[in-house]
């Protein structure tokens, strides 16, 4: 990796922005900047950047994304572990029942709670990754760019 590599992710350095960095006189330069200040007692300013993308239809859409992904799958797996709890504590015999050798239901049963944690993790992790991530990652960028202009920082 040279020192020319350009990388086509626009926050691939923007977390580290301005964290220990010098203000050219030698001292650290401060998180909030200056022009952020004045801006507060005007009203608006990034307060209204916010609620805008908020508003915007992008925004809408990538919320919307989330909840048809996690409201079902909450209610799913919240479903599948209350039955497993309810079968556990209101049928011992048949989570007792042997399926293979000391292998019984109750085991088989638990052993699924764990399967189907890692699956909806997997599934959550592909949804976000292909149908959100890269909508998410615009609406910052279009949010740090407005942010930066009320700031009085240019390009």
């Amino acid at each position: 990796m040279g020192g020319g590599t350009r990388f086509d992710d626009p926050w691939y350095d923007a977390l580290a922005s301005g964290w220990g960095e010098l203000d050219g006189t030698g001292a650290p330069a401060p998180v909030v900047p200056p022009m952020r200040r004045e801006q507060e007692g005007r009203g608006g300013g990034a307060a209204d950047v916010y609620l805008e993308v908020q508003r915007s239809a992008a925004f809408q859409e990538v919320r919307s994304r989330y909840r048809r992904f996690v409201i079902p799958c909450v209610a799913v797996f919240f479903s599948w572990y209350v039955g497993y709890v309810v079968t556990a504590t209101t049928a011992p015999g048949f989570m007792a029942r042997p399926v293979a050798g000391a292998v019984n239901v109750a085991m088989l049963a638990g052993l699924g709670q764990f399967l189907t944690t890692f699956l909806f993790t997997w599934a959550y992790a592909r949804h976000a990754r292909l149908r959100r991530d890269r909508a998410a990652l615009d609406l910052r960028w279009d949010t740090q760019e407005l942010t930066r202009g009320l700031r009085g920082g240019g390009s």
